[in-house]
């Protein structure tokens, strides 16, 4: 049997761990003695050891769930909001040279600007606001990780929890505003109605034998629903020519 000297198998132990292997989506930011010496990857890499050390970043896009804060609005109404963050890193090098920790910076830094932004709006604003309130959001985490080699490309303000007090006195202000609604579409009807008889009133008094047809269809409708026998005056201007043939006749 051949015997394989210590030297020959530290020497293959360290050839073969000095080979990485990146996925397509990592980088490896590369260290020699202790100096930054360039970013490599994907695929195969060497990396000389104990003179290199390398730092693996994934450059997929991170979801970033920010926890619940406690805010206090400008009109003095106490909420708790959270969002979702996403974001990637660009620039691998300043990931690592320019913050110790970029996942953990940047989920602080979203949880201050959450508060500090939404602390200057009003409850009615962050209500109905969501699409503005993102848009600000994304602008100023964007700007502040920039340095660090990180893109902000979408901030989302999931849930906004009221006081129980809160959302009951908001209940109640959306039922009065129902209820006004429904008292104007009701007078606005009283209205169209009301100038609807005008119009037809002044069409009758222009013509007698109008109110006399609409006497005759009244009472047509009423006996194909009842079966009953009905009277009702005959206005004698429907018998004056009667008469006054029956008169000439004499």
């Amino acid at each position: 049997m051949f015997g394989f000297s210590p030297i020959i198998i530290i020497l293959v132990v360290l050839a073969i761990s000095s080979i990485k292997i990146l996925n397509e989506y990592e980088r490896a930011v590369v260290f020699t003695l202790g100096r930054f010496s360039g970013v490599k990857g994907p695929g195969i890499t060497i990396v000389i050891p104990l003179v290199q050390q390398m730092t693996r970043i994934s450059l997929r896009t991170i979801v970033l769930d920010v926890p619940p804060q406690d805010i206090i609005t400008r009109d003095n109404v106490t909420v708790k909001v959270n969002a979702v963050v996403y974001y990637r890193v660009m620039d691998p090098d300043k990931a690592v040279l320019q913050v110790e920790n970029y996942y953990y910076a940047t989920s602080q830094l979203s949880q201050t600007t959450l508060r500090s932004v939404l602390g200057k709006m009003e409850l009615d604003d962050l209500l109905g606001n969501r699409d503005k309130i993102n848009e600000e959001l994304q602008q100023i985490l964007d700007t502040e990780t920039e340095p660090w080699g990180v893109k902000v490309s979408k901030v989302e303000v999931k849930n906004v929890d009221l006081p129980e007090n809160m959302q009951r006195a908001m209940a109640k202000q959306a039922e009065a505003e129902r209820e006004r609604r429904a008292k104007i579409i009701h007078a606005e009807g009283e209205l169209q109605a009301s100038e609807k008889l005008a119009q037809a009133g002044e069409i009758v008094s222009k013509n007698p034998a109008t109110l006399q047809l609409r006497y005759l269809q009244t009472m047509a409708e009423i006996a194909v629903d009842k079966n009953s026998t009905i009277l009702f005056p005959l206005p004698i201007d429907l018998l004056a020519p009667f008469l006054k043939n029956f008169g000439g006749k004499n």
